[in-house]
């Protein structure tokens, strides 16, 4: 075999890529053809040659080019066992599957050449060769291993209630909580079917008041540890109080006056009100990401929690994991 090395750049994205939240299948595929197509000179595959090719075979030419891109190899399988029982925990892999899971790539090698600001599922990596992953996960809040998903519908969710959550006390990246942010309601629906086939692991739906028809899409298929919490008024920026919404604007209109919130507890839709309220004072057009990302920034006390989010809180919390 005859291959072109891969740099430690190259090593670290695909460790990135085959540690993260996906179905395992996709993600060592992806990676692993990618690897044999770019860095195997000899033998040289197509595509089409690697789209046939037994999974253990590509599996073993994978961590080949891998290990022989490391300068230092060690026989420790720890971290390989580990992340194999991790992935077989929560998702549910056939046999095929299984035969990208059990290789062996060289992570304790990998490992050493890893910075120090890592993004989660890295951080977990390296806990893996320690005594008790899980305990680092709650000593260090990086989220894996993961023991269940929130999916809702866009990115104020997603950012904003792992804050809300950690002001309750219930810390998502010390608890295993991982957020997906789909995109829209239909994609909700989209995403849940996917993860109801794939996952073993509890899912916690939210969605907006509006999708009544995409709750009547999801029910038939909740499995008896899932969970859907619709919205009981409009959409989530509607379940922001009022006063962290006035300081929140307070902060984006700081260098130019303090903020008038007329109207504001009277509107149907927090988030036309904000729309107006942006293109009236002259400001950039109002973005939900960047606005949520401000009110991040000024969550600082209970205060800042409405009754309904304390409600969804308690409700992920409660949602049991399985086994």
């Amino acid at each position: 075999m005859k291959i072109k090395t891969l740099t430690k750049e190259q090593l670290i994205i695909s460790t990135d890529r085959l540690t993260r939240f996906k179905e395992p299948e996709i993600k060592y595929l992806r990676v692993f053809k990618d690897i044999i197509l770019n860095n195997l000179i000899e033998p040289k595959f197509k595509k089409t040659d690697l789209d046939s090719m037994d999974y253990a075979i590509l599996t073993n030419y994978a961590q080949n080019i891998i290990n022989s891109s490391l300068d230092e190899q060690f026989e420790d399988s720890l971290i390989n066992q580990r992340l194999f029982d991790y992935e077989n925990s929560i998702f549910k892999l056939d046999e095929n599957t299984q035969k990208l899971l059990q290789n062996k790539i060289n992570y304790k090698a990998i490992i050493k050449l890893l910075p120090e600001k890592l993004p989660l599922n890295l951080q977990y990596l390296k806990a893996l060769n320690k005594e008790n992953p899980t305990d680092e996960r709650e000593k260090e809040a990086f989220c894996f291993p993961v023991e269940k998903v929130i999916l809702c519908e866009g990115i104020t969710e997603e950012t904003l209630l792992p804050e809300f959550a950690k002001l309750c006390g219930y810390d998502f990246n010390k608890h295993g909580i991982y957020v997906v942010s789909a995109g829209g309601k239909n994609q909700v629906v989209k995403y849940f079917y996917n993860f109801a086939e794939c996952l073993k692991i509890p899912i916690f739906v939210l969605l907006d008041k509006d999708a009544q028809e995409n709750f009547n899409e999801i029910r038939p298929r909740l499995r008896l540890f899932d969970k859907i919490h619709i919205l009981k008024s409009g959409e989530f920026e509607d379940l922001l109080p009022d006063k962290l919404i006035t300081k929140t604007l307070n902060y984006e209109t700081k260098n130019i006056s303090t903020a008038s919130i007329d109207g504001l507890s009277e509107c149907c839709s927090k988030v036309e009100f904000l729309e107006e309220f942006f293109k009236h004072r002259g400001l950039h057009d109002f973005k939900k990401a960047e606005f949520a990302q401000d009110v991040k920034n000024n969550i600082n006390s209970a205060d800042d929690i409405s009754e309904e989010i304390r409600e969804i809180i308690k409700e992920i919390k409660g949602t049991k994991v399985p086994f």
